[in-house]
């Protein structure tokens, strides 16, 4: 992950976060207290899509639940890894998402991304490990991918728009 820091003379400090999703994040710490949390989407890195501005008290408080220092989400418990460049992540397909109907194999997952799905969790068909190109990936259904960091971007991208 990326950080960089700029001074930003009379109002604090800005922080850039280039996301492993292919999102940027912008927090602005004002010499006040306040934080503002911009949004960048994947798409076009210079147009915010979204903006939050923060007490103090409050940006301490969502640190401390984006942080889990509150709640660990049960899938993390088993799987916070990394080896070296390879990272596992895990997609909910929103009912939105191209790939919804679509199987592994008509996306060409692993050709067209470079990451290896290693697990589908769907409610309507269960939990598969390992799911070959014939699994469809359903709406609500969560998606477990292996991968470095540009492929897991490009995988996200397959999934929202339904093609390589």
């Amino acid at each position: 992950m990326d950080i960089r820091e700029s001074v930003l003379p009379g109002i604090g400090m800005k922080y850039v976060m280039d996301t492993a999703s292919g999102d940027r994040m912008v927090v602005v710490i004002h010499d006040d207290g306040r934080r503002e949390l911009y949004h960048f989407s994947y798409e076009d890195l210079d147009q915010s899509i979204s903006m939050v501005t923060l007490e103090d008290p409050e940006a301490r408080q969502l640190a401390a639940l984006v942080g889990g220092m509150t709640y660990k989400p049960k899938q993390l418990e088993r799987v916070e890894m990394a080896f070296d460049e390879l990272t596992i992540e895990w997609y909910r397909i929103e009912p939105h998402y191209g790939c919804t109907g679509k199987t592994i194999g008509e996306l060409n997952i692993r050709q067209n991304a470079g990451v290896s799905v290693i697990a589908l969790l769907d409610k309507r068909n269960g939990k598969q490990v390992n799911p070959g190109p014939e699994a469809v990936l359903n709406a609500e259904a969560t998606v477990v991918a292996i991968g470095e960091r540009e492929q897991q971007k490009r995988f996200k991208q397959i999934l929202m728009n339904g093609s390589g």
